[in-house]
């Protein structure tokens, strides 16, 4: 349970929050470095999401969006792929009470008809029963395809370029990635993405959103990443200074947005 939930940071503002990312790598071979099955490593996993869901809001952070599941990932042992989305529903009934008290907003991103049908299940009772979170947005990534995203959303625009006679811009495109099934509340942009594992590339993530993000790559396994590891890389993050294609004597500070 997301007990203790730490929510110690001063009131900021949605504009002023992060939106950080986190692709959890490492869990398998964590797990066969210790003689135990992949499996066990996904469950460990679990445990470091809970870790860092709790941690996020006193590190200023508003959305925290976390890959689940690639769609790459249908490639492995069907038997594996099943066990992560057992988790994944594991984890929506049995954090859900929690969510709604501390004011945790759960959404997925990604497909949802190739998923077993008590995951979909406990994706819709999430978002249903959460919807009204304030504290922080988590954001799973469930079979999801950043290049697959990017193709629906350019082809959406310019559906609505065509009919209402404009033009497809960087916004337009962003609106329909960020939207997350609610238009009323878009997905602010990504300041930092955090990958454990020690791999040295995003995969198939946030590769529109990651544009201008600050990347961290640790090369401590997943089940091991703890607060003070999402600390440290939000500490990081702060001591950057963000120009987004600027100079530096234009005065854009570390964590600003454009």
């Amino acid at each position: 349970m997301l007990t203790d939930f730490a929510l110690q940071s001063p009131l900021r503002s949605a504009e002023s929050r992060l939106h950080v990312a986190l692709v959890p790598d490492g869990n398998g071979r964590w797990a066969v470095a210790r003689g135990q099955p992949r499996s066990a490593g996904h469950r460990a996993g679990v445990d470091a999401v809970r870790r860092a869901v709790r941690a996020a809001p006193a590190l200023g952070i508003g959305t925290l969006t976390i890959h689940a599941l690639s769609a790459d990932n249908w490639k492995r042992p069907h038997a594996e792929v099943l066990s992560i989305l057992e988790l994944v529903a594991e984890f929506l009934a049995g954090e859900l009470v929690a969510c709604c008290a501390e004011g945790v907003r759960v959404t997925v991103i990604g497909r949802r008809d190739r998923l077993p049908d008590d995951v979909r299940r406990a994706i819709e009772t999430a978002e249903r029963e959460t919807a009204a979170g304030a504290a922080l947005h988590l954001r799973l990534a469930i079979d999801y395809s950043s290049r697959d995203e990017i193709l629906a959303a350019v082809a959406e625009t310019l559906l609505a370029a065509v009919t209402e006679r404009g033009g497809a811009t960087r916004a337009s495109v962003s609106a329909v990635l960020g939207a997350d099934g609610a238009p009323d509340a878009p997905v602010p942009e990504l300041d930092l993405l955090v990958r454990t594992g020690g791999e040295l590339r995003l995969g198939d993530f946030l590769l529109w959103e990651c544009a201008y993000a600050e990347l961290v790559f640790v090369d401590k396994p997943w089940p091991e990443f703890g607060a003070d590891d999402l600390a440290a890389a939000v500490a990081e993050y702060r001591r950057r200074e963000r120009r987004f294609g600027g100079l530096r004597s234009e005065g854009i500070h570390a964590g600003a947005r454009p």
